[in-house]
């Protein structure tokens, strides 16, 4: 099925706040139209998504960047197919893994439970010393 075709209409978002003021992104409505495919209520899918009505709404109406996992328990939910709620033009690429590996990881990662100020003094230098190398290769 092929939720592109369909037409939009802020009758299919249905929710709770003040009224739509624009128009939804290309996600909210492909699942909309897919959670209206089923015959389900935006409070249905929450439930068989296992989160909230408000999340749905959000998804719906304003996500321009929906996650992965979100987009995969979605689609696995409404029974249509990832590149279906994101659209044909967008190819999914498998995750793999990038950045720092081994002992720089593990710094890494003990660095990000530090304050924010101590954070931001351990970037600079490591800015510094990354600019520096680059400038003596050239």
């Amino acid at each position: 099925m092929n939720f592109r075709t369909q037409p939009y209409t802020s009758g299919i978002m249905i929710g709770t706040g003040r009224p739509q003021t624009k128009d939804a992104p290309a996600f909210g409505k492909r699942l909309a139209a897919a959670r209206i495919a089923k015959g389900w209520s935006q409070t249905e899918l929450a439930d068989r998504l296992d989160t909230t009505l408000k999340m749905i709404d959000y998804y719906e109406r304003r996500a321009n960047n929906p996650s992965v996992e979100f987009v995969r328990q979605a689609a696995r939910v409404l029974g249509v197919s990832m590149a279906e709620l994101l659209g044909e033009e967008v190819q999914i690429k498998r995750a793999r893994k990038t950045g720092p590996t081994g002992k720089v990881h593990k710094i890494f990662e003990e660095v990000s439970k530090l304050p924010r100020r101590q954070q931001e003094k351990i970037v600079e230098v490591v800015s510094a010393l990354v600019s520096q190398y680059a400038q003596s290769r050239q």
